[in-house]
């Protein structure tokens, strides 16, 4: 390897080169638009006023639902909740952290196989301390890091691209439909707060609302090389994005006759409405979803892109609705009862064309994202076996 032997190369556990300590907050500790970085067991990093580290760190995710955990690198001032674990080199002139973050990111699936818990999967200091680390010379870490932080380098510049369409349209809506500075209202008559031409009416009545269902894991052949791709909520709450394309599971053509899933048509409105109520995705291909979801099928292609955002804009509306002692759960008959102003065709047709341009483009970055993902998840296992000399 670039003048290195393989025999150079140690295998050492991560308790021997490493403090290994957790967080100390809740999960709800977290605030909109926050100062410093939160490291929960989202996937996502969340935003806090507050910082009790100033160092630099592998942030891993203690806890999952169904044992698909994160490690994330951070230098700097940050939080972090108090089942995540916060992983320091002990001598940076043995261990370079950067390194180890992606060493950790090879050995995510070994940690779901060995978490524990059934409702919710656990990673315990026992299991971390003696996970055994590939550790080659230091300069060979440097120059691994180096190569698998150019591809994160490109993917964080394509998120932060999806980001700001993102943004551009949420902008966008929020003028038209809150602020009410639509082409033309300097001509519009504002009629008990709604502009002349437009009406108000139940979201049932804009849109066909479908639920899913889940054949039963019991018949392996309902799930055995299905080709239907069938949506969890996982699959939209792990997303950063919201065009997504592939989903964790499959199921087969007898799994969705016996069950009351129900296959959709590309570009349908998916919002999930148990447990983790009022998070969205598009997919561009026909799907099917569990039972976690209430999605939106628009009467008419121009309401799409409203409808999207003016449900986004209201999220914790939604949630309030949302009822249940075990989890949150709307349903669709409370869903369905949700008034909603539709503007006049003019309007919706023309922030139909504007925004599903933005969508486009948002698709076009996240296949390019998710390309580049696969490539260096491809890459790194080779590189952190020694198969490619650096």
């Amino acid at each position: 390897m670039g003048g290195v032997e393989m025999s150079e190369w140690k295998k050492v556990k991560l308790g021997e080169i490493c403090t290994i300590k957790t967080g100390k907050l809740d999960s709800n500790a977290a605030v909109e638009n926050g100062i410093y970085p939160f490291f929960t067991c989202d996937p996502k990093t969340l935003a806090i006023n507050t910082w009790a580290y100033d160092t630099e760190a592998i942030l891993l995710a203690g806890n999952n639902a169904s044992g698909n955990y994160t490690a994330k690198y951070y230098c700097g001032k940050f939080n972090a909740y108090q089942r995540t674990y916060i992983i320091e080199s002990l001598d940076e002139n043995v261990a370079n952290v950067r390194y180890l973050t992606y060493a950790m990111n090879q050995q995510l699936q070994l940690l779901k196989i060995m978490s524990s818990g059934s409702t919710t999967k656990f990673i315990t200091m026992k299991m971390l301390s003696p996970l055994v680390i590939p550790l080659p010379p230091l300069a060979t870490q440097h120059r691994i890091a180096t190569i698998l932080s150019r591809y994160d380098s490109l993917i964080e510049n394509y998120q932060k691209q999806i980001k700001l369409l993102e943004e551009a349209a949420q902008r966008l809506y929020k003028e038209w439909f809150i602020d009410l500075h639509f082409p033309g209202h300097e001509k519009s008559n504002i009629i008990d707060g709604v502009p002349e031409g437009w009406e108000k009416k139940k979201i049932g009545d804009v849109c066909q609302t479908v639920g899913g269902g889940t054949p039963s894991t019991k018949v392996a052949e309902y799930y055995d090389n299905g080709n239907i791709k069938w949506v969890t909520p996982t699959d939209i709450t792990r997303s950063n994005c919201l065009c997504l394309f592939d989903t964790d599971k499959r199921i087969t053509e007898e799994g969705l006759a016996h069950s009351s899933a129900k296959m959709l048509p590309s570009e349908t409105i998916l919002m999930t409405s148990r447990a983790s109520v009022g998070y969205f995705g598009i997919y561009d291909c026909e799907v099917c979803t569990n039972q976690g979801f209430i999605s939106c099928i628009p009467n008419e292609k121009s309401y799409q892109m409203y409808l999207l955002y003016n449900l986004m804009n209201r999220v914790e509306e939604i949630r309030q609705k949302a009822g249940g002692s075990t989890y949150l759960e709307i349903s669709k008959s409370v869903f369905r009862n949700f008034d909603v102003v539709l503007p006049s065709s003019v309007i919706l047709e023309a922030f139909q064309e504007q925004t599903h341009k933005m969508l486009d483009s948002m698709r076009l970055l996240a296949k390019q994202l998710r390309l580049l993902t696969e490539a260096r998840d491809r890459l790194l296992p080779k590189l952190m076996s020694g198969e490619i000399e650096v």
